[in-house]
């Protein structure tokens, strides 16, 4: 009996684990199907959510940019609250039906911000109670001052992570770069042209003109800012100053990945690059400490501002709470807007106000030194501190092998050597050249102060102290040829950049004493550096002649003299001008706007985006020599 069970038992395992494989197989092949199925509709849900979050920032940006009848009123809000139940349609679906992607794709953050757009929900499902359990908590949550921001800042991070995918699909960087400006430049002009962003009748071209000028970071405007923007209108000229300082793609890069957290290999690797990140994983940390750092260096200058200039401009103390911000924001971002009449060049601050000069100085050169060198110093720091903990916990270690050979890299000390002597010369140059004429009738500390600020501001932030018009031929030769180098690399400035100067100079003095390598403090310059700042050299020159000559030819009128400082001007972002930008015809604005575009997303970039690469490495050409002496 047992004998027979024992033949018997084998016979009806293999049917049970033949049935339960086939079971498994139809599980995991209906599982595939089911998950192809929730994946194709979470696409569709996704793109639905992008419309949306564009109809909703439209929407928020009619109501706050015009007067509304009830009738037009009720119907934003209708918008509005049907762009709200698509995202909440949205969040619900990812988080019943697809919890395992979202548990892996979200991070706190994007949780946050699910869960603030759910409660949005409670107003349509529980009517506005008479007696509340909590008044404060029911005005928050029944509050369009609560539904409103929350939409917004759910759509914006919709889609920057949009935005963050379109990176990972291999698209041009130089090209993505300069399509991100271009929309926020016509964006921004849209806002700007808004009846409740202005006292004044502004045309389109004056708003697009500001627009370009505020994104591109460079401060020339056909209209008084002070006189033409309402505060609204201010706080998106400063918002758009900010975006063109920093980059769209990092801004959209850190919501992308500090709200979102996924990213393709490709589009980790190419923001690496972008924002000098040494690796994948550091990328996240370098993006909140360019931020970071942005936001504190600003939030410092507003204060020192402030108390700089209270109760000096007769403005009440949320009006000078506003001044501080803007200008600290205008200052970092070399941007060289101002709302006060005349500037800087204001009797209410010139002569009696100094350390308003130094603390924007400051802010100018912080936004000019160039994001990478800020890396390398937050680097070099934490490498100090790390040697200083290794050594107080034992003393008697060596420790030199594990010290890396460089604190600063060759870029950093290139950087701040080359920056530092440009600043020092000008600002020495200046304060010996303008001391019997602008500088005429100032105390000895003032004529200093005004040197270094008139030093710092031709580099890019285009400030105005003391009348550009009224300077000395010599002078102004001077201040031209700064607006031409401008800042450093990857910083707020503009130009040609302190990194091509040197590169130039180092291969003219290996050139001069025969050198065949171009080094520089005990490293060697790579030729596709040296290749590529002559290239831009080249290209700066030449588009400068090309515009210069447009506009000469559009403007017959005007002085050539102030035709050219105008053009170089837009160019290289500075924003200083001899006084002509409010006489420049549609056409002449409409060059001086591309001029800005380009000077900002840099020409090189933009060409060798638009062109196609050719290689040819496997192709050797016999080598011949050029007559050139």
């Amino acid at each position: 009996m047992s004998h027979h069970s024992s033949h018997g038992h084998p016979g009806l395992k293999q049917r049970i684990k033949r049935r339960l494989y086939f079971w498994r197989m139809g599980m995991e092949r209906w599982s595939m199907r089911t998950s192809t199925i929730l994946d194709a509709i979470g696409n569709m849900l996704m793109a639905a959510t992008c419309i949306a979050a564009l109809v909703c920032i439209m929407s928020m940006v009619i109501h706050a940019g015009y007067d509304h009848t009830p009738a037009s009123y009720a119907s934003i809000r209708a918008t509005v609250r049907t762009a709200q139940i698509v995202f909440i349609i949205n969040i619900l679906y990812n988080i019943i039906l697809r919890m395992r992607v979202t548990l892996r794709d979200s991070r706190i953050i994007k949780w946050i911000v699910d869960i603030a757009v759910l409660t949005t929900l409670m107003p349509l499902l529980y009517p506005h109670p008479e007696n509340p359990w909590l008044p404060w908590l029911e005005k928050i949550l029944y509050s369009n001052y609560y539904l409103y921001p929350v939409l917004t800042a759910y759509s914006v991070v919709t889609l920057s992570h949009a935005l963050f995918r379109m990176v990972g699909r291999r698209t041009n960087p130089s090209l993505l770069m300069s399509g991100s400006f271009l929309v926020f430049i016509l964006l921004g002009s849209f806002l700007l042209h808004l009846p409740k962003c202005s006292y004044t009748d502004l045309s389109y071209i004056d708003a697009l003109f500001v627009s370009t000028s505020a994104v591109s970071i460079t401060g020339l405007t056909p209209v008084d800012i002070s006189a033409t923007f309402t505060p609204l209108g201010l706080t998106i000229l400063a918002v758009l100053m900010q975006i063109g300082a920093i980059g769209v793609l990092t801004f959209t890069s850190f919501f992308a990945l500090f709200f979102s957290g996924s990213a393709s290999i490709y589009s980790q690797l190419m923001l690496k690059d972008m924002v000098y990140s040494k690796t994948i994983n550091a990328l996240v940390p370098t993006l909140l400490y360019i931020l970071g750092f942005t936001i504190v260096v600003e939030l410092l200058g507003a204060v020192m501002i402030f108390f700089s200039i209270h109760s000096t401009l007769g403005l009440t103390t949320s009006q000078e709470i506003g001044f501080a911000t803007f200008h600290a924001i205008s200052g970092f971002c070399n941007a060289g807007f101002s709302t006060i009449h005349d500037g800087f060049s204001s009797p209410l601050l010139l002569g009696r106000n100094i350390p308003i000069y130094w603390v924007m100085s400051l802010l100018i050169i912080s936004g000019a030194v160039g994001f990478p060198i800020l890396v390398n110093m937050r680097d070099a720091v934490k490498e100090k501190l790390r040697r200083a903990v290794a050594l107080v916990r034992r003393p008697s270690a060596d420790t030199g092998d594990a010290r890396p050979v460089h604190l600063f890299n060759m870029n950093t000390k290139i950087v701040i050597v080359t920056f530092g002597l440009l600043f020092l010369v000008s600002a020495v140059m200046f304060f010996i050249l303008e001391y019997h004429n602008t500088l005429q009738g100032m105390s000895l500390w003032e004529k200093i102060t005004q040197s270094v600020f008139n030093a710092a501001t031709p580099r890019s932030a285009g400030f105005v102290s003391v009348d550009p018009a009224r300077f000395l031929p010599t002078t102004l030769i001077m201040v031209m040829l700064l607006m031409w180098i401008g800042g450093a690399s990857q910083s707020t400035a503009g130009g040609i950049k302190v990194n091509t100067l040197a590169a130039i100079w180092l291969n003219l003095r290996a050139i001069v004493t025969g050198s065949d390598k171009v080094t520089a403090f005990s490293r060697s310059i790579a030729i596709g550096s040296i290749r590529r700042a002559n290239a831009v050299v080249a290209l700066s020159i030449l588009s400068y002649f090309i515009l210069s000559f447009t506009v000469l030819a559009l403007e017959p009128a005007l002085p050539v003299r102030d035709v050219m400082f105008e053009c170089l001007s837009a160019l290289f972002t500075v924003g200083s001008s001899l006084g002509i930008t409010a006489s420049l015809g549609t056409a002449s604005k409409v060059m001086l706007c591309v001029a800005m575009f380009v000077g900002r997303v840099g020409l090189i970039s933009l060409v060798t985006g638009l062109v196609r690469h050719e290689h040819l490495q496997s192709v050797q050409f016999p080598s011949d020599n050029i007559i050139i002496n």
